[in-house]
């Protein structure tokens, strides 16, 4: 299937809240996954197996939260994160302070380089689910010519769990909820 990156942003909302995340967070966790789709990347699979571990240590959301606060300690010198869950979560918040500094960072590990300038998107190797040491680092760069998604075609699995999650926010139906105007009611005339 195939959605638009506003219903993979809010789907990824809902997911984070399910998940136990607090708002904040979860807003972070959305805006983060749509712009990996919109990179071509299936960020919805990556966000995926960042809930099925929650916050834990390594948690990429808090690692890229922390790397977007302090972007300019990046000038001075490359930044060691490790160890990292997921480290393609990372990715937009590196594209977040690459934005902030007008300049092109790369997060780097041994199996994978990716570069960014805030807008596109170069990934060269394959990250893997876990990596012990991430470096982040400003970079020379030209990043011209990258081509962004308008619409996301996640893993059905991933988006199913996602789901699921999301369904943990919703209020149960009752009665009374009914008689006052939630869901179709007695009477479904549309």
């Amino acid at each position: 299937m195939s959605f638009s990156l506003n219903e993979v942003e809010a789907m990824a909302k809902r997911a984070a809240r399910g998940a136990g995340h607090a708002w904040g967070q979860a807003e972070e966790a959305s805006k983060a996954t749509r712009w990996l789709c919109a990179q071509g990347v299936d960020g919805v699979s990556v966000l995926a197996e960042v809930l099925k571990h929650g916050p834990s240590q390594g948690c990429p959301l808090c690692l890229g939260v922390a790397l977007s606060d302090d972007a300019s300690a990046l000038v001075a010198g490359p930044k060691q994160l490790g160890p990292v869950r997921q480290p393609e979560m990372v990715l937009p918040f590196a594209a977040m302070a690459a934005r902030q500094l007008g300049k092109v960072v790369q997060l780097s590990c041994d199996t994978a380089k990716a570069t960014t300038d805030g807008c596109a998107l170069l990934v060269t190797g394959t990250f893997p689910a876990d990596v012990e040491n991430l470096t982040i680092s400003v970079v020379t760069a030209d990043l011209h010519g990258a081509t962004h998604a308008t619409r996301a075609t996640p893993s059905t699995e991933a988006w199913s769990f996602l789901s699921e999650l999301a369904h943990l926010t919703y209020a149960p139906a009752t009665e009374e909820s009914r008689r006052l105007g939630a869901g179709a009611g007695l009477s479904d005339n549309d």
